[in-house]
């Protein structure tokens, strides 16, 4: 809109023109785009008394424009505001490379609402070689406070700051560019040198970092026994874990870049019949396969809060960087898979695994009230699992469940440390919330590194039917009680990590035919063929139906019932169970 100025023209034309002079020195100054438009702001506030300042540029892959940068917007309005080319005042001056001047924006029927106070804009577009780059944007909470003469020298201003902001994006491309050849080459030196699989996902997602300001990043890597695709690493806003989750060849979006062997970039998730909600944060994703011998060994996934986040310049970079990342992947697999056949011919294991079970003891022949099941299955020769039962004479009896970081060899010794430290200590007749602190501390003084245990420690006395509880990071057991099954929610760090930690403490009355069930992950982590875990929800279910059965009948249908969910599969964690019944 073109309308005769209600304010006289500026009446220092050679001010103007010094001014514009200054603006290109200064913008041309800088290769930095935040610097550039920050001088620009400042020289415009010279000349025009703007309320309101804003540069949005044009993202080309989704043909919308979007906040650069701002003066006088709310924050949420100028990190998400995105407008489609032709829509708004805004919109259409970038379609049309005209300045658009709205003296009163509530009787223009293309005005988008940002601001309520805000009454009249004026919209200069950003044009490079005949075509929109952006606009530059200033808004009045006045009416027709916009005049001729600010449009014109508007105008000057902003065919200065099109070349600058192009000059400065181009630069950033370019050493955007030489930062990714250089990552690139990075991946490359590393691929063969290192042999440990944590080490080059942890070295991959700091690559990764380098090159894309993600937020959440995972890596799949397919597991041949239950043909699944299994997180290894998680990347959460910088907080790095262990991925538990496992995907299916053909599901969701890391599915589909599986099956397709190409990458899938999702602008909007919620647009997408394909994916799978696991963060509710997530708005757009990109799944780039990781390819060795033509084979797809895993899947690097992003996810960002932010819809049309990843670009086509994000895909060609990952795409270069995952075919390195395959290689180093399976060099280190490789030989993690050699270490492991080479550690299971130990002749040692034999022997092992007898003295192992000759350590576990069994059931208590005293009679405290319970009907005690206890019940193990190893993943391997010998077993990162344990159990025991503490005699506190014949009135009181403890009852721990422990899960040993690892497996194999080492963590059936380390095991086999704690629990002769556990029962070193049953003599002083400790409640499970100092028991757990003192055992802690003794495993301290004898730290390994990267070695810890969770366990789940109780103590029964029989006269009064009071039963307690503490939790050192070991899964919740179950309670049946009342009719109803729910777990015991007791949070603690696990042994072995931290000196000095203190234990939270619960304690119930227990009846006749309640029922308390302490279990390990390896029950409710194993893996159908399809990649579905057995879950708690189908153990707690699995409790509630057979309440009627024996301890030991109860057991035994738990390791049963995992055992048919697998179908059969190999034990791939050591499972372990301790049921006690009330009499």
């Amino acid at each position: 809109m073109d309308l005769a100025p209600t304010k006289p023209p500026l009446n220092m034309p050679a001010e103007v023109l010094a001014t514009l002079a200054e603006l290109s020195e200064e913008i041309n100054s800088s290769l930095d785009l935040d610097e550039v438009l920050r001088k620009t702001a400042s020289l415009v506030k010279r000349m025009i008394d703007y309320e309101i300042f804003g540069v949005m540029l044009l993202d080309e892959s989704t043909q919308r424009l979007y906040h650069r940068f701002t003066i006088g917007y709310g924050e949420e309005a100028s990190k998400d505001w995105q407008i489609p080319i032709g829509q708004g005042i805004t919109g259409t001056a970038a379609a049309t490379r005209r300045a658009v001047r709205v003296p009163d924006v509530r009787e223009d029927p293309r005005y988008i609402n940002i601001i309520d106070s805000v009454r009249s804009e004026l919209v200069i577009p950003l044009i490079v070689k005949g075509q929109s780059i952006g606009v530059l944007d200033i808004q009045s909470t006045q009416v027709d406070y916009f005049t001729r003469d600010q449009q014109s020298i508007l105008t000057l201003m902003a065919s200065r700051l099109a070349v600058a902001i192009e000059n400065a994006r181009l630069f950033e491309r370019v050493r955007s560019q030489a930062d990714t050849l250089l990552v690139l080459n990075e991946v490359a030196r590393e691929a063969n040198s290192i042999l440990d699989v944590e080490e080059v996902l942890r070295r991959a997602a700091e690559l990764v970092k380098r090159v894309i300001d993600y937020q959440i990043l995972g890596i799949l890597l397919y597991d041949e026994r239950t043909n699944v695709f299994r997180h290894r690493l998680d990347v959460k806003y910088g907080q790095s874990a262990q991925g538990k989750l496992r995907v299916s060849a053909n599901e969701g979006i890391v599915g589909a870049a599986v099956s397709s062997g190409q990458p899938v970039r999702v602008p909007d998730v919620t647009l997408d019949a394909r994916y799978i909600m696991v963060n509710p944060e997530t708005r757009s994703e990109l799944a780039i396969p990781l390819i060795h011998k033509g084979r797809v060994v895993g899947v690097l996934d992003l996810e960002s809060p932010q819809t049309n986040y990843f670009t086509e310049d994000h895909v060609q970079t990952l795409t270069i960087l995952a075919a390195h990342l395959a290689v180093s992947l399976e060099n280190a697999r490789l030989y993690e898979k050699l270490a492991r056949d080479e550690a299971r011919m130990e002749r040692e294991l034999t022997a092992a695994q007898r003295l192992q079970n000759a350590l576990l003891r069994p059931v208590p022949s005293i009679d405290f009230g319970l009907d005690i099941a206890a019940r193990i299955l190893s993943a391997r020769e010998v077993c990162g699992d344990l159990y025991d039962f503490l005699s506190y004479g014949t009135q009181q009896l403890g009852v721990a469940l422990g899960d040993v970081s690892g497996k194999g060899s080492a963590a059936a010794l380390y095991g086999a440390v704690a629990t002769g430290i556990l029962r070193s200590l049953s003599p002083h007749k400790l409640q499970p919330a100092e028991l757990l602190r003192q055992l802690n501390q003794l495993v301290c003084d004898r730290r390994i590194e990267g070695r810890y245990m969770t366990i789940c420690f109780a103590t029964w006395q029989k006269g009064r039917r009071k039963l307690r509880v503490a939790n050192a990071g070991q899964t919740y057991p179950f309670l049946w009680k009342d009719g109803r099954v729910e777990h015991i929610k007791l949070n603690g760090f696990p042994i072995g990590i931290f000196d000095d930690v203190t234990y939270d403490e619960w304690s119930v009355t227990l009846n006749p035919g309640d029922i308390l069930v302490f279990y390990s992950d390896g029950l409710t982590e194993a893996s159908s063929r399809d990649g579905k875990l057995f879950g708690a929800a189908r153990l707690k279910t699995l409790i509630g139906e057979n309440t009627h059965l024996s301890s030991a009948e109860l057991a035994d249908r738990m390791l049963e019932a995992v055992q048919e969910f697998t179908q059969g599969g190999a034990i791939t964690d050591d499972r372990t169970l301790v049921v006690m019944k009330v009499k």
